[in-house]
């Protein structure tokens, strides 16, 4: 039994060690937690009241954690956030956060951080610095097949090649400087 422990704390050691972003959670929460406590309530003061009562209540998660592990993952080798999300972050940092969410609840509370999320992402920017590497991937909006169905981005969206092949949807365009900072 001692030897299996030590085999898995091992593993959680290696994995660890690999995931750069992982290895900085803390000080990632701490930035993403301040830019929130100072952005979310003017953010909603702007925000337009459209005449029906609102559901008030706070979630479970605080938009600085969902936040958080968004950016983590985004941060880490993972391809797929499903595996990131079960694999890492459920097994090794269940009690970094501990009212985390389960995967099919997360995936729904993620689309309500998309402003302050874009936002926070704007005020860490970096400056150029005259070396600057480019990046794109595809957003996929729907299957190839529904492309004559969709009616959400009719007319915004649109065919594309990457290196998956054929898609419908859009592209997004990153700018890095050699620091690691998006410009």
């Amino acid at each position: 039994l001692k030897a299996g422990s030590a085999i898995r704390s091992f593993d959680q050691e290696k994995t660890i060690a690999r995931e750069p972003a992982m290895n900085k959670l803390v000080e990632l929460f701490c930035c993403v937690d301040d830019f929130c406590e100072a952005f979310l309530p003017q953010w909603q003061q702007f925000q337009l009241e459209c005449g029906e009562r609102k559901r008030t209540r706070k979630g479970r998660m605080s938009e600085s954690e969902i936040m958080t592990i968004i950016i983590a993952f985004h941060m880490s080798n993972h391809r797929d956030f499903k595996n990131f999300y079960i694999g890492m972050v459920h097994r090794f940092y269940k009690n970094d956060f501990p009212t985390l969410l389960s995967y099919t609840r997360f995936l729904e509370v993620m689309p309500s951080v998309l402003i302050p999320l874009s936002s926070f992402f704007t005020h860490v920017k970096g400056e150029p610095t005259g070396i600057e590497f480019i990046d794109s991937t595809s957003l996929k909006v729907c299957h190839n097949l529904r492309i004559p169905r969709h009616k959400t981005f009719k007319g915004t969206a649109a065919r594309g090649k990457g290196t998956m092949g054929w898609f419908y949807g859009f592209k997004l365009h990153i700018i890095t400087n050699h620091l690691g900072e998006i410009v």
